[in-house]
């Protein structure tokens, strides 16, 4: 059986006493601490919550008259005027912080993040790029620091450095940033032509699934009249992701034209439709196939398509293959081809899985939120209302 000790009795109003008078310090010192803000501080923040950012605004530059010493509240200044475009105002406020003496190097520190974000809301990016340099040197800063760098550098379309940087990002964060350092290969490879396999190259090397690079080869190869080395490089797209193949589908076929072999690039692209279910792909096999074959077999082709999957597209095909197999009367074929047409222009478009940016055509960066390879291959077709 445990002794109990009688002792424990006596300390335990003890231990009572120390702990209210730890919570009354506590409390004094909140108190103090919310005595000492002025109280324009409280109304900007009332401000703040009902979104009046001028009223803010005036409130904050009060508060900081009458407390020139608080580093927070010229903070909170600063960020309401990045927030309503006086980026001037803003820098001049940070700029002159910086001049304070006697500042810590903490200090000094924040005082630097402030002012780079306003360099780069400002457009300054040599500034921007200057001061975040320098903030690399801070280890709590390294990380935003080089992000800030990276975008920078992408603004500027300075693709080596940004090559630089995202591989120092990986490094630091452990975030993977294989897909955006291939486009940046990719992007070298546009602007320096006579290298452009060696960058394609180490763009696959980062990045293995990366389709932009073997559709540029294959590209090249064509530019080159390589019809055979285009025709690799784009059939290992099929490997790689193959709802890509549309983007290539028609070059590949006249590649294979060209080399006298148009049936077995047919054959091929037919393939792709069987096995992928690509409608890019369909249309490529739906004009040769009229070309090649005649209406009827285009149009046999549209109809089994049409069976499978209704869709807008196959139906124009059809109706492209009736007409000019003169199956139905010539009054009635173009008034429906225009009404088809007037829907599938404004119901088909590629868009943006990050941020729903709808485009005609395919980016490989997304207008609307920079991300990179964020568009499906396929354009949709949006439900007719």
């Amino acid at each position: 059986m445990i002794e109990f000790e009688y002792w424990w009795l006596l300390a335990l109003p003890l231990f009572f006493m120390l702990g209210w008078m730890a919570a009354r310090v506590d409390m004094n010192q909140l108190l103090s601490e919310s005595s000492a803000l002025p109280a324009a501080y409280f109304k900007g923040l009332n401000f703040l919550i009902k979104e009046q950012h001028d009223k803010a605004i005036e409130a904050f530059i009060e508060a900081v008259k009458s407390n020139t010493e608080s580093l927070e509240l010229h903070f909170a200044l600063g960020s309401l005027f990045r927030r309503r475009g006086e980026v001037d105002r803003a820098i001049h406020l940070h700029q002159n912080l910086l001049e304070r003496p006697q500042l810590s190097e903490l200090q000094k520190t924040a005082i630097m993040v402030e002012l780079a974000q306003d360099f780069l809301k400002a457009g300054l990016f040599d500034r921007a790029e200057s001061l975040f340099r320098k903030l690399c040197g801070a280890p709590s800063y390294q990380q935003a620091a080089l992000r800030a760098l990276l975008d920078i550098y992408i603004r500027e379309r300075e693709w080596e450095r940004a090559i630089e940087t995202a591989k120092g990002l990986e490094l630091l964060s452990g975030v993977p940033f294989h897909k955006e350092i291939a486009e940046f290969h990719c992007e070298l490879a546009t602007t320096h032509p006579q290298q452009i396999e060696q960058h394609l190259a180490s763009a696959l090397q980062a990045n293995p699934f990366c389709i932009r690079a073997n559709i540029m080869l294959g590209d090249n190869a064509l530019a080159n009249g390589q019809h055979e080395e285009a025709i690799a490089a784009w059939k290992r797209i099929e490997s790689q992701k193959p709802q890509y193949l549309g983007l290539i589908a028609t070059r590949l076929l006249q590649s294979c034209q060209a080399l006298n072999r148009g049936d077995e690039g047919l054959t091929l692209l037919k393939s792709w439709v069987q096995k992928h279910n690509l409608p890019a792909v369909l249309n490529v096999v739906y004009e040769a196939t009229l070309a090649q074959e005649g209406a009827a077999a285009a149009a046999e082709l549209a109809r089994n398509e049409l069976a499978k999957q209704p869709s807008l597209n196959i139906l124009d095909r059809l109706l492209q293959a009736l007409e000019s197999g003169q199956n139905v009367t010539q009054q009635d074929v173009p008034l429906m081809k225009k009404t088809v047409h007037y829907f599938l222009g404004n119901s088909r478009n590629y868009c943006c899985d990050q941020c729903g940016f709808k485009a005609r055509q395919y980016y490989w960066q997304c207008p609307g939120c920079n991300g990179w390879e964020t568009f499906p291959p396929e354009p949709k077709e949006q439900p007719l209302r």
